[in-house]
């Protein structure tokens, strides 16, 4: 198993997840998103995974300009360039991936 971990510092979420996978002493790699953000083909493994409308944190206040991007590849960019606009904490297992905090997905996993 290769854990990746894609969250925020102070985002309770992500450091719920990254106690979650401490606990069942589970390895994984934490990235803060913010700083480091996620590569084009990281952001894709997540979408085919969880889709776009599950990526978008609702809080944000430009997360609606998402729904006003014309294509899946323009909405993809602008998370690309602006990696604040994901909810956090994006955990991805390979191909596959969980946005937010889910451990009963998580439980499949190991």
């Amino acid at each position: 198993m290769n854990i990746q971990i894609f969250g925020r510092s102070k985002c309770f979420d992500t450091k719920k997840a990254e106690r979650w996978f401490k606990e069942r002493r589970i390895k994984f790699q934490s990235v803060d998103v913010r700083k480091y953000g996620m590569s084009l083909g990281e952001l894709t493994s997540v979408k085919n995974a969880v889709g776009l409308e599950a990526m978008a944190d609702p809080k944000h206040p430009d997360a609606v300009l998402l729904s006003y991007l014309a294509g899946d590849g323009a909405k993809l960019e602008k998370f690309f360039e602006d990696p604040s606009l994901l909810r956090t904490p994006v955990v991805r297992n390979g191909r596959q991936a969980t946005v937010g905090f889910c451990p009963e997905v998580w439980e499949t996993w190991t």
